[in-house]
């Protein structure tokens, strides 16, 4: 893919799209699984597109476990939380999980003026706000999910979100059981016990990635 398939972009035409990179500094790295891509403690002033790979925000704990919070794949927009606010914790990074291809641009020059008031750049700032907006619709959704205490109320949470975003019972789990008792916060073999556990009780049926609540 490329940077207009993101959802930055969404609503700009191709040659647009390539001349607001250039307004934007914007220059391509790639990345190794396991490699950091960058620390949140770091000053943040550019914004991410995940072209190819998969990469995922963590929060790193004393002990030396850590936390996923985000997954990031294909088509991903990250940074721009961290560029708004300055925001700055060097507990969190984003790590490289399958070899990526990332596009970095300057947030200032996303949000400055636009000297010729152009309608692509109008709309590039539209779409970044945008993102803004359901990153903290997620994160809120998110600490509902985390508020239960077991495993099994927040398997019961987290997919009775899926079934109103669907608007069906029968709905995808958006990424993998692995990410998944990372995104609850669980240990997977123990997720994993409890979800055969839902299914003979038939709370829920599964089939591959695809989840009906009973």
């Amino acid at each position: 893919m490329d940077c207009r398939d993101s959802a930055l972009f969404s609503g700009v035409d191709e040659a647009s799209c390539e001349n607001m990179l250039r307004c934007f500094s914007a220059y391509e790295l790639r990345f190794t699984s396991g490699q950091t891509i960058l620390t949140c403690g770091q000053q943040q002033d550019m914004i991410g597109v995940l072209l190819s790979g998969s990469a995922a925000l963590l929060r790193l704990h004393p002990d030396g476990n850590s936390t996923v919070l985000e997954s990031l794949e294909e088509g991903s927009v990250f940074g721009e939380e961290l560029a708004f606010t300055g925001f700055r914790d060097g507990s969190a990074l984003i790590e490289c999980r399958e070899d990526c291809r990332i596009v970095f641009m300057r947030y200032d020059q996303i949000t400055k003026r636009c000297e010729n008031a152009c309608a692509c750049h109008s709309q590039v700032v539209t779409n970044l706000f945008q993102l803004l907006s359901k990153k903290s619709l997620h994160l809120s959704r998110r600490v509902e999910v985390l508020a239960c205490r077991s495993i099994r109320e927040k398997l019961l949470c987290f997919f009775e979100q899926l079934a109103d975003e669907h608007g069906s019972r029968t709905f995808p789990l958006p990424f993998s059981l692995s990410a998944l008792a990372d995104y609850i916060s669980a240990d997977r073999s123990a997720m994993m016990r409890e979800m055969r556990k839902m299914r003979e009780e038939g709370l829920i049926c599964t089939e591959g990635r695809s989840v009906t609540l009973r």
